[in-house]
């Protein structure tokens, strides 16, 4: 089994993101898979009329782990382009056995 969130948890602000998290991890079977991808940087606000989360690798890593997460593998989008030029965060993430 598998969550599939493209663009989605950009728009959970910080404050909720452990919760749904927690509630993703709940709902995955032992070993399931969870795939992210979502505009990176730093920072959270409204942009426009939508909330916005971006995050990097490192704080990603942060909620991840706490929600019982592993991250198995991540990569910036779009492919073959210089680091600057890739604003999305991909991370493909395992339910850790308990």
């Amino acid at each position: 089994m598998a969550f599939f969130a493209n663009a989605a948890l950009f728009h959970v602000p910080s404050s909720e993101l452990p919760r749904v998290l927690c509630e993703l991890h709940t709902a995955l079977r032992a070993d399931g898979i969870l795939f992210t991808s979502n505009p990176r940087g730093n920072g959270e606000g409204w942009s426009g009329s939508r909330y916005a989360h971006w995050m990097e690798i490192e704080v990603c890593e942060r909620y991840w782990q706490e929600a019982g997460f592993e991250i198995i593998d991540h990569y910036y989008r779009p492919a073959g382009r210089p680091r600057a030029e890739q604003p999305w965060l991909a991370l493909v993430s395992r339910k850790r056995q308990e």
